[in-house]
């Protein structure tokens, strides 16, 4: 019975996040070489299951639990907290986030999860979605998952000559020696910065992969207004 119910899990996980525009991003088994395997509480984790969107799939849920909770100061953060921790209690799981500390190592669990890897800019990206495309959480197990892990995609930016994004930057926070925060930040602070501030990110939006799953422009402005306060 217990094998019928750990085989289900995937199905069941990702019919609990539908409905808040989430969906299971693959998972994995911690094994004995991987060094990815959380120590939390005293507690070694046998499997992990990452929990992400894709494209504006969350804004209209997360919006109309924001209306009642105006006065949170990280009100995406809270809302991932409350949707997650209640979906892996139902689990027997624990809920883990990217915006807690001690960081936990996400873009690695991405990597390994969906046979993902990073674009120029630092970020993930996905071969269908591009750059629009996050993990808001993951699923710690005890016990081991069975949930295929990812293997290699192709890499949109294999087949990019140009690549836009690392020249549309207006104050050239993106280098072969890495992303200048302080810039960026200063750029935004600086009333120069509008068109980011407001449409998105120059450097995000000049990349071709996915550019039709790009965020909303309401859900552009609340990243970068997020960012911007630091």
């Amino acid at each position: 019975m217990r094998g019928d119910f750990a085989a289900s899990i995937p199905d069941q996980i990702a019919a609990a996040l539908e409905p808040y525009g989430l969906v299971p991003r693959g998972g994995f088994v911690f094994d004995e070489e991987n060094a990815l395997s959380p120590l939390i509480q005293g507690t070694h984790f046998r499997s992990v299951v990452l929990v992400g969107y894709f494209g504006s799939a969350i804004w209209p849920h997360f919006t109309r639990w924001w209306q009642d909770h105006r006065d949170s100061q990280d009100p995406l953060d809270q809302w991932s907290k409350d949707v997650l921790t209640a979906v892996a209690t139902r689990f027997g799981a624990i809920a883990v986030f990217p915006s807690d500390r001690p960081y936990l190592p996400f873009q690695q669990w991405g990597m390994r999860a969906e046979g993902l890897r990073p674009s120029p800019l630092g970020i993930l990206i996905h071969p269908q979605y591009g750059l629009w495309q996050a993990f808001r959480g993951a699923l710690l197990f005890d016990r081991a998952i069975d949930f295929a892990s990812g293997g290699p995609q192709r890499h949109p930016c294999d087949d990019c000559q140009d690549k836009p994004c690392l020249s549309a930057c207006p104050v050239n926070a993106f280098s072969d020696g890495g992303y200048d925060v302080v810039r960026c930040r200063s750029h935004l602070a600086s009333g120069e910065g509008n068109e980011c501030l407001s449409g998105g990110c120059l450097a995000r939006r000049a990349c071709p992969a996915g550019h039709e799953y790009a965020y909303s422009a309401p859900q552009m402005r609340f990243h970068m207004k997020a960012f911007a306060r630091g």
